[in-house]
């Protein structure tokens, strides 16, 4: 461990050097691969540097307990390397989990995918419910939101929502919330009070820049029709609404909710590209899980992963075996809990595999 992080200081020390250089800054492009490869190595160095010098500190008093007679210094030493020793676990610790290997699309922005399950108009109303949720956390970490499709119920409630979520890390901390939600709560319609079972599922899908897929245009397919609302209804008189579908996978999406027609293609076109990656990211994960299958973040979209139980106010996530009984507070934006906790265990799970 000690080898790569020195070779990786040496490399953030060359990079130091490069994004000064007049010729390099002149080369915008190229400055700007440098300046996020250094940024990206900037926390790794840092704590090794921290490390370094707790273990600097660390021989030092080890050499006044070997040298020093006088018993009050020894006491100081032995005390000073017991705190010591706890830093340089905690140290080494921070260490292994910054040398994991990355997610390649953690910093991208997020597709999410919201669908009502088995449940009827209860599926409705608790995914437009999620939909809120995700929505208010979003703002909570200053991330921006862009409705791409929406198909709402009389109720309130949501069939299907498609939402773009733009921000730093956004895929890094939305990527374990794929999955299938369970709802459990007495209907407003239900007389005898029994609770009904319901549910929602999730897609986190990392947006797919140009360069990440090379789509071809022969394969896509782009039908456009009229823009139809809720039981049918007239939305516009022009054929707005674009349907893009990619032929070799059979991946379809539909968008209808701009007027123009050039912005729902637009709005397609990007959950299209969004969807192919992720079926790419979806088979190379199936490779890894035949030989390793993790605890958490396998990507299974038929995966139970929590249950909202509204009698209890709890939500209980079924991969951590975590309950919180703050479910009120979670569906106003709060799951930070919960996604840290997702983090670390995934992390945990990594640090496993390198043991």
């Amino acid at each position: 461990m000690l080898a790569k992080l020195e070779h990786l200081e040496e490399k953030y020390e060359n990079l130091n050097t490069l994004i000064s250089d007049p010729e390099v800054i002149q080369d915008q492009e190229r400055w700007r691969n440098y300046m996020k490869a250094h940024a990206e190595l900037g926390d790794v160095v840092g704590v090794y540097r921290e490390y370094r010098q707790v273990m600097g500190e660390m021989e030092g008093a080890r050499e006044i307990l070997d040298e020093e007679k006088d018993s009050d210094l020894r006491e100081m030493a032995e005390a000073e390397l017991d705190e010591l020793e706890v830093q340089r676990v905690k140290l080494e610790e921070r260490l292994r989990v910054l040398l994991l290997p990355t997610d390649p699309n953690d910093e991208k922005n997020v597709i999410m995918e919201i669908r009502a399950g088995t449940g009827g108009n209860e599926a409705a109303l608790f995914a437009g419910e999620l939909l809120r949720m995700y929505l208010r956390y979003a703002e909570r970490q200053g991330w921006r939101t862009e409705m791409l499709s929406a198909n709402e119920t009389d109720l309130g409630g949501v069939k299907e929502a498609v939402v773009l979520i733009e921000g730093r890390g956004a895929y890094s901390r939305l990527k374990f919330e794929s999955g299938v939600h369970r709802v459990q709560r007495v209907p407003d319609t239900e007389s005898s009070g029994r609770i009904h079972t319901s549910a929602a599922t999730v897609a986190v899908l990392a947006e797919a820049e140009e360069v990440d897929l090379d789509l071809k245009a022969e394969d896509v397919r782009v039908d456009i029709f009229c823009s139809t609302g809720p039981g049918g209804q007239s939305v516009n008189t022009t054929q707005s609404a674009v349907r893009v579908t990619h032929v070799p996978t059979g991946i379809v999406v539909s968008c209808q909710d701009e007027k123009s027609q050039h912005k729902n293609r637009d709005k397609a076109m990007k959950v299209l590209r969004a969807r192919i990656l992720d079926r790419l990211m979806q088979e190379q994960q199936q490779e890894i899980a035949s030989t390793r299958k993790t605890q958490v973040g396998s990507g299974d979209r038929s995966q139970r992963i929590r249950t909202y139980n509204f009698p209890q106010n709890r939500m209980t996530d079924h991969r951590l075996n975590l309950t919180l009984y703050r479910l009120d507070e979670i569906l106003q934006g709060s799951i930070e809990e919960m996604v840290e906790a997702l983090i670390t265990a995934d992390q945990a799970e990594k640090l496993k595999t390198m043991d």
